[in-house]
């Protein structure tokens, strides 16, 4: 049977063909509303195409701007040598480096003492009170040696620290120097100007113990304060300055020991500070709280350690430890779980448990007659630098940190006295070891007394049998520093040299050597081709 829809289509044909018209009609309307109704959204389409494009020209048209329009700041042009010289003057053991004028290359801090006026300067010891001679400071570019700043600080300098932070911005340092007689002064880095100057109250017959050590903020001025030690007779006393104001915090305090300079702030786990110095053939102790309490009479807001006191108080003296010889130097370096000490006797080198004083290791039947300094060996793992006798028996030591393995060893001869070794960190995270050593004996002629020559080495661990010679220098050295001068870029060092005797002026020069590492690689030594390896008792 035929569907109802298919026969009326047979019987009403036209009817069926109205249908379809009708329909077609219908879809016909509904695409012209839709077309109709298109148009804002292809208005909308547009206008997010222009605000694309016009986002991506304002971009491009600042990236042009920035790059050929605007001028790049100029970066300095960082000299490979300078020299600056004084006539007439004297100088101390002093060298600190820091970026004074901000054109993110170091420069380099010193101290002289002039005859009559500084050479570069137009100010006298007597604009500042001072008879003739007197101690200057001075502060040079490590990019070309020009004069930034320098002024008459004090008589005579008996001790000095240029790490000093500022109150006033936290970011800024400070040299605080300990004038003789009796003064205490401190200069702003950046422009040489006197932050504050207070008359200190040592005793005429008192020597200053070294170093200048920096305690937490005791007086609430939200800056670090400042402890001096001092040795009088047998007697050592400290003193408190605020280092906002230079004025002392309550009076003198004998720490009822007879000690020596290379004291040491160290700080146990338990939050505890404590002094260290050396004292004869042991090493001595007090803690910040107890001179605080002392030189105050108040209530003080350190800490002490339970475990320090109970060996403190078994000893009248004030003694933690004694030790196979006199102690000549002591460190504080990093450890397992805090700091530890190294400590060095004329007979040993001992590494000791920051804590418990325990030795982790014991480098026996040693003569060190310099300071120990710190270096890696190894990728980022700590080694240190023992310099084992003095002249022709010198020997360089490289010990592993952690256990006290011997990692390289290799004899230099060297004076006594010579000029301290430097490290300096490369890019394969190792470091570069510098070392002074005897060159040779020279004389012009037989009838003049032969001059002693410096002569510079440096060692880099890949390549454990060459020593390299850098430079020879006759001259005598006051003091000697190496660092990286821009961050990644190069590396120099810097020697200051000056008469022998501070009581003989002469020529007194600060000199910026060439590079020694650049970034073209890690035993890059940006001074053309490297020297050549030295011949036999170089070579290992």
């Amino acid at each position: 049977m035929m569907d109802n829809k298919d026969l009326e289509a047979e019987i009403h044909p036209l009817k069926n063909e109205d249908r379809k018209s009708q329909e077609n009609l219908g879809n016909r309307l509904k695409n012209e509303d839709n077309l109709k109704s298109t148009p804002p959204q292809t208005r909308l389409s547009r206008c997010r195409t222009v605000a694309f494009f016009l986002s991506l020209f304002t971009c491009l048209f600042v990236v042009f701007v920035v790059s050929f329009i605007i001028p790049c700041p100029d970066r300095p042009e960082s000299q490979r040598m300078w020299r600056i010289d004084y006539n007439a003057a004297v100088t101390y053991d002093f060298l600190a480096m820091e970026d004074i004028n901000r054109d993110r290359i170091q420069d380099v801090v010193f101290l002289y003492k002039n005859t009559n006026s500084t050479d570069n300067s137009n100010q006298s010891c007597a604009d500042e009170g001072f008879s003739s001679p007197c101690a200057f400071v001075a502060a040079v570019s490590g990019a070309n040696g020009s004069v930034l700043w320098e002024r008459p600080v004090a008589q005579d300098v008996a001790l000095v620290d240029c790490a000093v932070p500022r109150l006033s911005d936290g970011k800024s340092s400070a040299c605080v120097l300990v004038g003789r007689p009796s003064s205490l002064t401190a200069v702003d880095l950046l422009t040489g100007e006197t932050l504050w100057s207070q008359p200190s109250s040592f005793g005429g017959n008192a020597s200053v113990l070294s170093p200048l050590l920096q305690v937490p903020d005791v007086d609430g001025d939200g800056a670090p304060d400042l402890l001096i030690l001092t040795r009088e007779a047998t007697q050592v006393s400290g003193y408190i300055y605020s280092g906002s104001t230079g004025r002392q915090i309550g009076h003198r305090g004998s720490l009822g020991v007879d000690g020596d300079s290379g004291l040491l702030l160290h700080v146990t786990r338990t939050g505890a500070h404590y002094i260290l110095l050396p004292c004869a053939s042991s090493l001595c102790s007090f803690s910040v709280k107890g001179l605080y309490e002392r030189v105050t009479g108040r209530e003080s807001p350190f800490k002490r350690d339970p475990l320090w006191e109970s060996m403190l108080n078994t000893s009248a003296t004030r003694q933690l430890l004694h030790s196979s010889g006199a102690v000549r130097y002591l460190m504080s370096v990093p450890g397992k779980s805090g700091q530890d000490l190294l400590l060095v006797s004329s007979e040993a080198c001992v590494l000791l448990d920051g804590q418990e004083l325990t030795p982790r290791w014991t480098l026996g039947e040693v003569q060190v007659m310099r300071k120990p300094i710190l270096g890696h060996y190894k990728p980022d793992t700590l080694a240190v630098v023992i310099e084992n006798g003095t002249g022709t028996d010198r020997q360089i030591l490289l010990l592993d940190l952690g256990s006290g393995a011997v990692l390289w060893s290799q004899a230099l001869p060297s004076f006594p006295g010579g000029p301290p070794s430097a490290s300096l960190p490369t890019a394969d995270h190792r470091s570069a070891f510098l070392f002074w050593g005897l060159h040779e004996l020279a004389s012009t002629n037989e009838m003049e007394p032969r001059v002693a020559q410096h002569s510079l080495y440096m060692f880099h661990p890949t390549l454990p049998s060459v020593l390299l010679e850098l430079v020879n220098i006759s001259a005598h050295i006051i003091a000697f520093d190496a660092l990286l001068f821009e961050p990644s870029r190069h590396a120099a060092y810097v020697l200051l040299t000056g008469p022998a005797s501070p009581s003989v002026p002469g020529l007194v020069s600060v000199t910026k050597h060439k590079e020694l590492l650049s970034n073209r690689g890690p035993m890059s030594l940006g001074m053309g081709a490297p020297p050549a390896p030295l011949p036999g008792a170089h070579l290992m």
